[in-house]
């Protein structure tokens, strides 16, 4: 069995840099008249209680994105755009060969002016599926990007055809670096992380963070839990609380990670999970004693978790196949986490899924530079994934590109086809936490008579929690849920200072091809029916 993860810091870089990647790059205000000094290009420099409440003003974390502008492919072919510092913007392609190499090179030509203040600079990424690189420009004229070789045939038709891809940092220097000062945070094991963390979710999708009384832990008697109950947890500090703050932002989902009950025939409690890392540090699925998985989130996972206990409508509960579920999850113990499909889930449609300005074209570009880093986990990350969609084999990154060209179909099309819960990895079946859960609800039965027409790893954690799959009458709660608090859920919160929010909670009935064509573009993340 192969498995990408060799260390628990290793398996934290792979499952968030897709994410984190997206949000390196931060956007500024512009302003319309040119000055010699412009007072947002000195800010940094001056003290730090004074410069970085005004500078926080002005920007948020979530605009940590480059903006794609265009893609040249002649010199016939001209891109005009407005920067952040130069407001007049050009570029345009001239192939050659210098080189005297089979298939030559080329010269990207950006011609740039009328600068905002002449202290600001503008930065930007130029990429192919075969390489990307990057140029800032402080003077205005025109400057160019050598190529001196086009990497083979396959890179010089794409960029014949397609052209180079063109993306402004919009912050300019100085406000990147303060930028990643307001993302760092986000990751943090401290106090400080924690409020960032809040802060992000409280801003950018509305969610308010009250807090309960204390006790804020709740001793739940197992004679009260059945196989199948759903588990929910939102961490809100440290490298994972972070990743889930963005993870949470770009689905709509009000947690970020999930884990299911099953009891054997002796009556013992379980906890099925995919993602709980083992002691080499490997993100893998697994079923463990329910007292080993409470006392690891109540004594020593030091993110903050806040937990919910989600139980299943009696009508549910009837239907629910417990030998079945008992069946999958065992076949499945010891695999690795679902890397393969984790993006998939939540990109539905060519652009509804994407924070402004985050596109395909970032995306894709964003692969590349992974790929060219680490292209043993870009296989694991999406590689297959995309084959699965084009029906190859064996294709790395650039080849998958190029044959969407050939096929006159483009990567944003490729990205939104669903994925299919029978498609067999190299590793294997590939499940990441909702996923699992929702593929043994579906051998448990709870699909039926429509689990053929459902694709449970085109789902997120919130349209697993949205699922009319749970008790929806607060008197047939356990006496013990919510005891100690006075705002009284339609659920369990058994873990958590904050009080959990699930909007859309228990609200949907299941419909064949559920999920596979949703938007979910914050801070609102509406859909259509039926999607």
């Amino acid at each position: 069995m192969f498995s990408i993860m060799a260390s628990s810091s290793s398996s934290f870089f792979v499952r968030c840099f897709p994410l984190l990647f997206f949000f390196f790059f931060f956007f500024s205000h512009v302003q319309a008249v040119k000055s010699p000094i412009h007072p947002r290009d000195v800010l940094p420099l001056l003290p730090r209680q004074v410069s970085w409440p005004i500078l926080n003003s002005l920007n948020s974390a979530i605009d940590l994105l480059p903006a794609f502008v265009g893609s040249v492919s002649s010199q016939n072919h001209i891109v005009s755009w407005k920067g952040a510092c130069f407001y007049e913007n050009t570029a345009w392609m001239e192939f050659h060969n210098k080189s005297g190499s089979e298939f030559g090179g080329g010269t990207l030509h950006v011609k740039v002016s009328k600068a905002h203040s002449w202290t600001c600079l503008d930065l930007y990424l130029f990429a192919t599926p075969y390489r990307v690189t990057w140029d800032y420009y402080f003077l205005s004229r025109e400057h160019t990007l050598e190529i001196d070789k086009w990497e083979d045939r396959a890179e010089y038709e794409y960029v014949k055809n397609k052209g180079i891809s063109i993306f402004l940092m919009q912050a300019g220097m100085l406000g990147t670096l303060e930028a990643l000062w307001e993302v760092f945070p986000l990751f943090t094991n401290t106090g400080w992380g924690e409020s960032a963390n809040l802060g992000f979710l409280n801003k950018h999708m509305g969610a308010s963070f009250e807090s309960r009384p204390q006790p804020w832990y709740t001793n739940i008697s197992v004679d009260d839990i059945h196989s199948g109950d759903f588990l929910v947890i939102s961490k809100i500090r440290g490298r994972w609380g972070g990743f889930e703050t963005l993870e949470k932002w770009v689905t709509g989902s009000y947690a970020g990670h999930s884990a299911v009950f099953l009891k054997d025939s002796e009556g013992k409690l379980w906890v099925g999970e995919s993602g709980h890392e083992n002691e080499k540090g490997e993100d893998i699925i697994a079923v463990i004693p329910w007292d080993e998985w409470w006392d690891l989130e109540l004594n020593k996972d030091d993110s903050n978790p806040h937990i919910a206990l989600l139980p299943l409508h009696p009508d549910v509960r009837a239907k629910f196949n417990e030998t079945a579920a008992w069946e999958y999850a065992l076949s499945m113990t010891g695999k690795p986490y679902g890397y393969h499909n984790m993006l998939f889930s939540w990109i539905d449609t060519i652009d509804g899924n994407y924070p402004p300005p985050l596109d395909a074209h970032l995306v894709a570009s964003a692969m590349t530079v992974w790929s060219k880093m680490q292209p043993e986990y870009a296989a694991n990350l999406w590689n297959e994934a995309l084959n699965k969609r084009l029906g190859t084999k064996g294709l790395d990154l650039s080849d998958i590109l190029v044959e969407i060209e050939k096929r006159g179909s483009s990567f944003d099309q490729l990205l939104t086809i669903p994925e299919q819960d029978d498609w067999i990895y190299s590793d294997g079946k590939s499940t990441s936490c909702i996923a699992f859960v929702l593929e043994m609800y579906k051998e448990a039965g709870l699909f039926d008579p429509i689990a053929d027409f459902i694709q449970v790893t085109e789902f997120t954690i919130k349209d697993a929690y949205s699922l009319r799959f749970f008790e929806n009458n607060s008197s047939r709660l356990p006496k013990w849920c919510n005891d100690a608090d006075n705002v009284k859920l339609p659920y369990c919160q058994i873990l958590g200072k904050y009080r959990m929010e699930l909007p859309g909670f228990n609200s949907m009935d299941p419909y064949p091809r559920m999920n596979e064509r949703c938007p979910s573009k914050p801070p609102k993340y509406s859909r259509p029916p039926n999607c």
